[in-house]
Parts: structure tokens; C-alpha cells; sequence
């Protein structure tokens, strides 16, 4: 049974494309809103974080109406850390649009994701984004983007995938690049007439795979995915299974259905094969499981998640500010959210070490794992963590690592500077192509040489520079890297900051904190130029004297001290040294707080 009245399509691309701004538009042109409805730019990107950063963490559904035809979109992130919520969601979808910057061309990530729509047989539509831009190169894009068809092994079929020039941002499309359309009617023709309607068992036995996991506070978890086979009503017994041959022992019911209709969803009785549906009553589902007809128990594959490439320590804080600010401390408190939290990330691991106070959280980046301590303290949790490692593995008896591999498009007066930092982080140069007046340089570099390198790249492109990079494969070991080349400012003593004793700190470095602040014996204030660590007093106060002479009561003049967000922290911090997460502060701190302990570890 063919569904024509039905097709279910994803958006991937790069991240800063312009997906979740077209899809603004997709929203509006297809009158999902009112006249006068007030509408927030990027309507998708409904977390808080996601709204401050302006990128797209989790993918989320949603669904307009076309000529009688429901088409549902899935609105997937662009950057690699989350690439594990774009493959699971392409088992709900049987097209993709792929989004490519005008100016920018095919990206890491493009790469990525288009690698695995193909592996899946989906169908492809180009969309060409941004054609508004004033450095456009919209009839070279067409070419690179069949040229990266070609490298990924594309059949005949997924070749000859249409071509559209779009503007998200103005909500108009074009068949042709020369042509400025006047809205997306040409996007959505494309998407009846080249994504295929789903081929369906209306009438076999129900079976549907949870592609996705939502929490309402009212009705507890809620299940999103597809409907592979019969249909499913509100009330039903069903039995939930997964692709390992695990079974409930008994079925579970459905209590509620609902149809995904625009931005919200609309309750439902029933739902038939095809159609992408939310559901809860079932207390503990998983993404991965299937639920099916308890006559018919047939667990479907899941798409296999690429491994992690990261790991770090989360462990209970034990600095003498501990329990100050957060509302949960405990090591119990800190297991729960993160075995939770593996419930709807299904590229996250976490692992119980030897002790009780520390857990070992595995992820695609750095950047996965900081939005994860974002959302912690967001809730009001206190802990702390370790430096990122890279993960290695021995592989047939050899010990490889991950190899990222990364783009950067910089001006040209920058490349000598870039070569040089890649070369003593054991980057290998892949490809150069001037793109006008700036070079994109391509380096296959280990996961571990790219901590910490990104503020280093923007101070040596002067802010220019765009760096992207993507996980491309496990390679033997590459050798010792230095990871940072300053040392650490560190509190010689508890108290506040003072003016004074911070003045004369500036001169050895920089400053993380200002006057006014909380210390303690062992934090890290500032960084040094030389590599070795130096203790100084930001606690000192002035001597005072009766003697007076010309000048020295003046005001001391302070350096802004430069305040780290947890990514930039996360770079800087040492094998020696933990970051302290409280809902109010990020601390950086060493292991061994005293200091005459840390001189005897330092010189044993």
C-alpha cells in the first residue's frame, strides 16, 4: 500500500547553514501560523541554550500541509558532537533535503550526514541556502556537491537529484540559479514530486520503532517514531521488544496518541502505518525499542550509533566551597541524572569506576559533553570534572586513537601560522584550495591535538578563520603532543580578591577572576606565559604607614581579567587540574589543593 497523501522528509547540512530558518519559512508559507501571530525567529530551536547559542542540539519533528499532503520535517543539528541524533531520526524518513551554504560549500558534517542518508537508499534534494549572500558561488556548489556525491559512492539515481536555489531567510526558491523566486512553492513541488510516498503494511500486525524520547511532566515519557506496519489506538496492548531479543514479559497499554500537527500535537484515537506518532503509558521505553502486536512480536533493526571519541571523569566536588550553591551534591544525586540522561542520548556512555564518587562519561566531542555539564548546573547540580581524553583502542594489537578530520577556511596571510600549529599537533595536510582571497586547508588531526587549538586559531586568523572538523576514522597512534604551552596562576591562600594583590598578579599573566571574589588555596586565577605553574597572594592586602609620599594612594588600575565559558575551561584545564561546576560559578582548581603537597608530588 502506497501512502500518497504522506511523506516524511529530514533537513541535514552543516552546522549555520540555514535549516531551522528555512523551516521558519516552510512553517509560515504553509499558514501553520495566524496573520498577526508574533513568531520568534528560529521557532524550532525551542531550549534555552539552543536560543543562546543559535545552534540546534536536539532533532525535533514537525508538519505542514501541502496540496492535501501531510509532510513531515525533521529538524536535525549541524554540529558533529550531536551527530548521533541525525542518524537515529533518518529511520523515520524515507527523503532529505540537503542544505549547502552558497558561499561555504560542503562541510565536514555535510559529509557526514550525507554519507548516511545515502547508506539508508534516501532519496536527496539539494538545496542550495543563502543565495542572497554577497560572495555566492552558486555554479561551483552544484559541482561540489555532485563531486562529493561521487566520492561517497552515490547510485545513478541518488546522481540525478534535483538542484534548488533557496534563500531561507527571504522564503523564496528557484529551479534555476540565475532566477530569484518569490516563495518555496518550488521546494515543496520538489518534495511531492521527488521524495517517494511510504510503502506501508496497512494490514498486517502493528509495529512501530521509537525513533525518539520526549518527558512530560503529566504523563511521564512520551515515544516518538514511525509506524512501520498495521495501526495503532489509543488503549491498545502491545508488547515492547528490542533488536538485542529482549521482551517485556507482559504488554504494556497505550494511553495516549497523538499526530504531530505543525509545532504541537494533536491527541488522536488512532493512527495508521506511515505516519509519525507520539505516545506514552509505557513507563520505561528507550529509544531503539519496538513495540508491536503481543500476537507478533518482531523487534525491528536499529540504525548502529557510531561509538564515542571522548571521554571525561564526573566526580562528586570536594573543594572547601562544596555544597554552597547546588541543590544536588551527592554522588547518588549525580548517578541518577546521568544513567537518566543516557535514556534519550544515544551516542552518550556512562561507566561506575572503582569508587562511588566518580563516573566515566563518554562522548562524540567536547563540546556533547559541555552541554551536558551546562544542562546539570542549569538544574542545580554541583560536581566536578576531569580534562577530555581521547578514547583509544587497540585494534588487531595496535593502539590507535581518533583522527578528526578538520576543514578550515582562513585568509591567506594565515595559512603559515595554521600549517605550523597543525605540524606540532600531529596534523597531516590533506588538501589546499584557494576559495577567492582565503585558502581552505583540509588535515586529518587527532581528536586529542584539537583541545584547546580553537581559541589559539581564532587569535591566529585575527577572528577570520572558520574551523570545522568531524570524526573520519581510528589511525595508529601518532605520539606525545603538547597540549598547552602557559602555566597556572594559582591562589597561594583562602579569602577574597583584593585590588591590590590582584595588581600585582597582572603583571606575571592573565587573570581569570576580578576583586571582590571568593578563593581558595589551590584555584586557578590566572594563566602565566612560561609553562611552569607560579602560586601568588591575590589575598595580599597594602601595608598601611603613617608615611605619605606624591602618588602612591592612586587608584590601582585592573586589567578586565578574562572570564571562561565551560568550553573554553574545558580546553584549558591539565591532567593536574579539575573544573568545579556549581549553578553559580566555574572554577578551575588543581587535584592537590595544598601547595606544599603539590611542590612534593611535583619533584617525587
Amino acid at each position: 500500500m502506497i501512502r500518497n497523501d504522506l511523506r516524511n522528509i529530514a533537513i541535514i547540512a552543516h552546522v549555520d547553514h540555514g535549516k531551522t530558518t528555512l523551516v521558519d519559512q516552510m512553517l509560515k508559507q504553509a499558514g501553520i501560523f495566524r496573520e498577526n501571530q508574533v513568531v520568534e525567529e528560529r521557532v524550532m530551536d525551542s531550549n534555552d541554550i539552543e536560543r543562546e547559542r543559535g545552534i540546534t542540539i536536539l532533532s525535533k519533528n514537525t508538519s505542514v500541509h501541502y496540496k492535501g499532503t501531510k509532510i513531515n520535517i525533521v529538524d536535525t543539528p549541524g554540529h558533529a558532537d550531536f551527530s548521533g541524533e541525525v542518524e537515529r531520526v533518518l529511520k523515520m524518513v524515507d527523503g532529505v533535503l540537503l542544505l549547502v551554504d552558497a558561499a561555504e560549500g560542503p562541510m565536514p558534517q555535510t559529509r557526514f550526514v550525507l554519507q548516511k542518508a545515502l547508506e539508508f537508499g534516501h532519496k536527496i534534494i539539494i538545496v542550495v541556502n543563502k543565495i542572497d549572500r554577497p560572495d555566492a558561488r552558486l555554479n561551483e556548489i552544484g559541482d561540489e556537491v555532485l563531486e562529493l556525491l561521487l566520492n561517497l559512492d552515490a547510485t545513478d539515481e541518488q546522481l540525478d537529484s534535483p538542484i534548488i536555489y533557496c534563500s531561507g531567510r527571504a522564503g523564496t526558491a528557484s529551479m534555476s540559479p540565475n532566477t530569484e523566486g518569490s516563495d518555496l512553492t518550488p521546494l515543496f513541488e520538489q518534495i511531492l514530486e521527488h521524495v517517494p510516498a511510504p510503502h506501508v503494511d496497512g494490514e498486517g500486525p502493528m509495529q512501530m520503532l521509537v525513533s525518539s524520547i520526549d518527558y512530560n511532566d503529566y504523563v511521564g515519557r512520551i515515544g516518538i517514531g514511525r509506524i512501520e506496519r498495521g495501526t495503532v489506538r489509543v488503549g491498545q496492548q502491545v508488547t515492547v521488544c528490542d533488536y538485542h531479543g529482549h521482551t517485556t514479559p507482559y504488554p504494556s497499554k497505550l494511553v495516549t496518541l497523538y499526530a504531530i500537527d505543525g509545532l504541537g500535537r494533536t491527541p488522536v484515537e488512532s493512527a495508521d502505518a506511515g505516519d509519525i506518532v507520539c505516545f506514552s503509558g509505557i513507563e520505561n521505553i528507550t529509544i531503539g525499542e519496538t513495540i508491536c502486536d503481543p500476537n507478533n512480536v518482531q523487534p525491528l533493526p536499529f540504525v548502529k550509533i557510531s561509538e564515542p571519541t571522548v571521554e571525561m571523569y564526573f566526580s562528586v566536588n570536594d573543594s572547601p566551597f562544596a555544597g554552597r550553591e547546588g541543590k544536588y551534591v551527592t554522588s547518588r544525586h549525580l548517578r541518577d541524572r546521568l544513567f537518566r540522561e543516557l535514556l534519550k542520548d544515544v551516542s552518550l556512555r556512562v561507566n561506575e569506576t572503582e569508587t562511588t564518587e566518580s563516573f566515566r562519561v563518554c562522548g562524540r566531542g567536547d563540546m556533547h559533553l559541555s552541554i551536558l555539564i551546562e544542562n546539570l548546573r542549569r538544574e542545580g547540580y554541583e560536581f566536578q570534572v576531569g580534562a577530555p581524553r581521547a578514547l583509544l583502542k587497540e585494534i588487531d594489537g595496535v593502539k590507535c586513537e581518533p583522527i578528526e578530520r578538520m576543514i578550515a577556511d582562513v585568509p591567506q596571510d594565515a595559512v603559515g601560522s595554521v600549517m605550523e600549529k597543525m605540524g606540532s599537533r600531529k596534523g597531516e595536510l590533506v588538501s589546499m584550495n584557494p576559495k577567492g582571497d582565503r585558502m581552505r586547508v583540509e588535515f586529518l588531526v587527532p581528536a586529542r591535538g584539537l583541545f584547546g587549538y580553537r581559541n589559539e586559531f581564532l587569535t591566529d586568523t585575527r577572528g577570520e578563520g572558520v574551523l570545522s572538523s568531524v570524526f573520519h576514522s581510528y589511525q595508529p597512534y601518532r605520539g606525545e603532543i603538547q597540549k598547552r604551552s602557559t602555566g597556572s596562576m594559582i591562589a597561594f591562600e583562602t579569602g577574597e580578591s583584593i585590588t591590590y594583590g590582584l595588581f600585582n598578579a597582572q603583571e606575571r599573566g592573565t587573570l581569570f577572576i576580578g576583586a571582590g571574589i571568593q578563593v581558595y588555596e589551590g584555584m586557578v586565577v590566572g594563566c602565566t606565559p612560561k609553562s611552569e605553574d607560579m602560586a601568588v597572594n591575590v589575598c595580599k592586602k597594602k601595608q598601611l604607614t603613617n608615611t605619605r609620599a606624591s602618588g602612591s594612594d592612586d587608584a590601582l588600575r585592573l586589567i578586565p581579567p578574562h572570564v571562561m565559558s565551560i568550553e573554553e575551561a574545558l580546553e584549558f584545564i591539565k591532567d593536574d587540574e579539575l573544573l568545579e561546576i556549581t549553578p553559580k560559578n566555574v572554577r578551575i582548581r588543581k587535584k592537590i589543593l595544598n601547595h606544599q603537597l603539590r611542590m612534593k608530588k611535583l619533584h617525587s
